[in-house]
């Protein structure tokens, strides 16, 4: 009996400030590759036959009793279901409770100076749009790298990451899913180093 190997069926550069929506079948693997280091990677998951089965962050925190996300957390949906899991991780930790950058938010974290600068919620509705995902579609997301310690008092504060070059976060899907993704061009606190970079997506599978 023959054993259909994983091939390699993604590899690409996604610009600081752009984006990519990912089609990854079920049992695909998708690798995140911080290349540079401390760069934010906001992501959202989606059921990829039904976008309104969409990542949750809220029960995804609950069900596994763990504020951040890394090797074993099982990305969960809104109906709970398991759309992903995190199979390898060489960061050690992900953020998912800080939210997307967007021009609203920008300006009252950062001043109105801030209001015309790009920001991941307008990248995830121009990757999103030829699927039907929209404003209604968009949830709390994953930030793949990004540091946001929780205090003692539940306060959330935005550090310089913990990751380096070459650092990586790899995705095992549990079903067809969409991946959508923001490479962060957020440059008003430490989430990228103040120099947003490239990340590559490499993906595997039959």
């Amino acid at each position: 009996m023959s054993t259909l190997l994983q091939t390699t069926a993604l590899d690409t550069v996604v610009e600081a400030g752009d984006g990519a929506l990912i089609a990854v079948p079920a049992g695909g693997r998708l690798r995140i590759v911080d290349t540079h280091g401390n760069q934010a990677v906001d992501t959202l998951l989606y059921d990829a036959n039904d976008i309104d089965n969409r990542y949750s962050a809220f029960d995804t925190v609950r069900e596994q009793g763990a504020v951040y996300l890394t090797t074993g957390s099982r990305l969960l949906s809104t109906r709970l279901d398991e759309l992903a899991v995190i199979t390898d991780d060489t960061c050690g930790r992900h953020d998912t409770i800080g939210g997307a950058c967007s021009q609203e938010s920008n300006v009252i974290r950062y001043g109105e100076h801030t209001r015309h600068q790009h920001a991941c919620r307008q990248t995830f509705l121009v990757y999103g749009e030829p699927v039907g995902i929209g404003q209604r579609q968009l949830g709390h997301n994953i930030n793949f790298f990004m540091n946001v310690p929780v205090d003692s008092t539940g306060n959330l504060h935005f550090e310089d990451g913990v990751s380096a070059p070459g650092k990586h976060v790899e995705l095992t899907a549990s079903r067809d899913i969409l991946v959508l993704i923001s490479n962060c061009p957020q440059l008003n606190n430490p989430c990228n180093g103040w120099n947003p970079t490239a990340v590559q997506l490499l993906g595997w599978w039959e």
